[in-house]
C-alpha cells in the first residue's frame, strides 16, 4: 500500500472485547523489531493482526516471535513483493489464499480467515499507475475481482470485515491537500468509482462510519518530514457489513509505530 496504517477496531462479542489491528509493514523482516516494540508498547493487548506487504516468502516469514507473543499465523507470502499475514490469538476455523485458486499467477494480495462469529480479509491492493497504463488497469481490473470475489463467496448478511492497504483514499477529506494530489495516484476518478462498487455491495467504511468529519490519515511519504506536518493520506481502511459495523466500538489511527525514528518506519501507520 506504500502506506503504513494501523486501524484497529474494538468488537465486543459474547462479552469479550477483541482489538485488530492492519498494518502495512513496508517489509516483515525490516520492520520486526518495531512491531515487537509496539506490541510490548500497547501491552500485547492486540487480539488480531493483519499485515500487509510483506515483501517475504511464506517460509521466511518469522512465526516464532508472533507464536511466543501467543499468535497462530495464517501467511502468504511472495519474495520481494507483496504478501499477506493474519496473526490471531485463537485459531481461525478456516483460511483461504486469494480469490479461490481461479487466477493464474495470482500475487499474494488477500487472505481470509474464518472465525466462529466473524469473518475477516486482509488485503494488499496494488498500487496502480495512470488510468491508461498497464499497472493502472491491473488495478482496476483487481478491484473488479474483489468485488465478485465477495459477491460470490460471502453472505454480506452476516458479520464480515475487509481490511487492510486499499490503495485508494475514499474521498477528498482522505487527503491533505486535494488541490496539491489532484490527479495522483490513489485519489483518481476511476480508482474511487471502483472502491464505490464495494459500497454498493452493501460494505460500509467503519471508520468514516463513526467519525463523519474526523480527518486521520494512514500513510505518510518517508520525505520533507511529512508525519510532523501530517501531510498524508487515509488509504488503509476497514470496510464491513452492517452486522460487523454493529459490533465495533472504535476505530481509529495508532501514530506511535510512524513517530519512531529508530527502528525505521513503515510509511503506514496502523489502523
Amino acid at each position: 500500500m506504500g502506506f503504513s496504517i494501523l486501524v484497529t477496531a474494538s468488537l465486543s462479542m459474547e462479552k469479550k472485547k477483541i482489538k485488530i489491528a492492519a498494518f502495512n509493514v513496508n517489509s516483515i523482516r525490516a520492520r520486526l523489531e518495531l512491531i515487537l516494540n509496539w506490541l510490548t508498547h500497547r501491552g500485547n493487548d492486540l487480539d488480531i493482526l493483519c499485515f500487509q506487504e510483506l515483501k517475504t516468502p511464506t517460509e521466511n516469514f518469522s512465526h516464532s516471535e508472533f507464536k511466543a507473543r501467543g499468535y497462530h499465523c495464517a501467511v502468504w507470502g511472495q519474495k520481494g513483493y507483496n504478501g499477506v499475514a493474519t496473526c490471531s490469538k485463537f485459531p481461525p476455523q478456516e483460511v483461504r489464499q486469494g480469490f479461490g485458486g481461479k487466477i493464474a499467477g495470482e500475487d499474494s494480495r488477500i487472505i481470509t480467515t474464518i472465525f466462529p462469529y466473524f469473518s475477516l480479509i486482509n488485503i494488499y491492493a496494488p498500487r496502480g499507475g495512470e488510468p491508461a497504463s498497464k499497472k493502472g488497469i491491473a488495478k482496476l481490473e483487481w478491484y473488479g475481482q474483489l468485488f465478485r470475489f465477495l459477491e460470490t463467496t460471502f453472505n454480506l448478511q452476516d458479520p464480515l470485515a475487509v481490511m487492510g492497504d486499499f490503495n485508494i483514499a475514499p474521498s477528498n477529506l482522505d487527503v491533505f491537500s486535494p488541490k496539491k494530489l489532484a490527479g495522483t495516484i490513489g485519489t483518481l476518478p476511476e480508482e474511487r468509482q471502483a472502491l464505490a462498487r464495494l459500497f454498493r455491495l452493501g460494505l460500509l467504511d467503519v471508520f468514516r462510519a463513526l467519525y463523519p468529519q474526523q480527518q486521520q490519515f494512514t500513510w505518510w511519504d518517508y520525505l520533507g518530514g511529512a508525519i510532523w506536518r501530517n501531510e498524508g493520506l487515509r488509504l488503509d481502511l476497514c470496510l464491513s457489513t452492517a452486522r460487523f459495523l454493529e459490533l465495533v466500538q472504535d476505530c481509529y489511527v495508532d501514530l506511535w509505530p510512524r513517530r519512531r525514528r529508530a527502528p525505521t518506519p513503515s510509511d503506514h501507520a496502523p489502523l
